[in-house]
């Protein structure tokens, strides 16, 4: 549905050419939910702009259901965009209009008559939950009203795609959700192909089937998304799904935590258990194998598309040298781990 072949895009400064994009080569399935991560600067915004041509590429294809939207004339790349619906992280809502008004408006630009706009409109606000809300104005909305508006009026025009830049970022946690589960929705009610850029693993592990990392303006890896979080290939992918298993110590651990190894303390470990290592007892290998005392402090399991991943932060003691050996068994055996930190002996006991 969507490809992306050599796309470069660069910006002039006063300081010179920046690289925003290079040699891009990008292909989403009909129907398919990608997602594009990345860290602020990375291209993410310039990349997803290049698919309607909001921004104009510097070279290289952009390929839209079979329509190569870089030889198009104004008027056949403006027909082409109606099919290509965007979603923004302000919603660019019309404060002077209501929320049917809102949604019409696309379609008054195309010269629907009153009728058309009345048919079209009143089955999109049952999908997205907001038919008691038609004679809202924005400022009476939500922001996760508001950003369900926004939705609403991308879907008017009835597009093969929908393009949505940062779409949850200004949400907070629980509305993120419920316009993520909304996304996939559309996705299987309208059959629309969704490309959506973000910085939040969450949002990926919760809404999409592929992903693709970029950096620098680069794509450095790409994978579906159960297989992204339990095997990530680059430094880049291991942090960002370190990132989202992240769990904070318990305070009295927290204040007591030491840098560096002290007489009496002992290694706070946090491991990560990606693929088939987080259904595997490792705890128990390590107890039995290396005779250490282990304290469990915290941990977690879940799963992304079947694919098992899960974080344990443990205290750890024994005799050094079995200490040192059980970490190399660790990382023998493909088990990801940081030392956290030492904790005096009197503030987690083992006896």
């Amino acid at each position: 549905m969507i490809t992306l072949d050599s796309l470069c895009k660069n910006y002039i400064t006063t300081q010179g050419t920046i690289p925003a994009l290079r040699s891009i080569h990008l292909r989403v399935q009909p129907g398919e939910i990608f997602g594009i991560i990345g860290k602020s600067g990375a291209g993410k915004s310039t990349l997803i702009r290049c698919v309607n041509l909001l921004e104009k590429p510097d070279s290289g294809k952009v390929i839209v259901a079979g329509c190569d939207l870089m030889t198009q004339t104004p008027a056949e790349l403006r027909q082409a965009r109606r099919k290509m619906g965007m979603i923004f992280q302000h919603f660019n809502l019309l404060s002077s209009r209501t929320v049917f008004e809102n949604i019409a408006l696309p379609l008054e630009l195309c010269r629907y008559s009153r009728k058309q706009i009345e048919t079209t409109v009143a089955p999109i606000l049952e999908l997205t939950g907001l038919s008691d809300k038609k004679n809202y104005y924005p400022a009476e909305l939500s922001g996760g009203q508001k950003q369900r508006v926004a939705i609403a009026r991308a879907l008017s025009s009835k597009p093969d795609v929908l393009l949505s830049d940062e779409a949850t970022s200004a949400l907070d946690p629980q509305t993120t959700q419920i316009i993520l589960q909304l996304l996939k929705n559309i996705r299987d009610v309208l059959k629309v192909t969704i490309l959506l850029i973000t910085h939040e693993m969450s949002v990926i592990k919760s809404c999409c089937d592929r992903v693709a990392i970029l950096e620098q303006g680069e794509i450095i890896e790409e994978n579906e998304v159960g297989e992204f979080f339990s095997h990530p290939k680059t430094a880049l992918a291991r942090d960002f799904v370190h990132a989202t298993l992240q769990q904070n110590l318990p305070q009295m651990i927290a204040e007591h935590l030491l840098l560096e190894e002290q007489p009496n303390s002992h290694p706070l470990i946090r491991f990560w258990f990606l693929g088939r290592s987080a259904t595997q007892p490792i705890i128990s290998q390590l107890i039995t194998q290396f005779g250490l005392k282990i304290n469990i402090l915290q941990g977690n399991v879940e799963y992304v598309k079947q694919h098992a991943i899960g974080v344990m932060t443990v205290a750890m003691d024994g005799e050094k040298d079995r200490l040192q050996a059980s970490l190399q068994y660790l990382k023998k055996i493909g088990v990801n781990f940081e030392v956290v930190g030492y904790v005096p002996n009197d503030i987690i006991p083992f006896v």
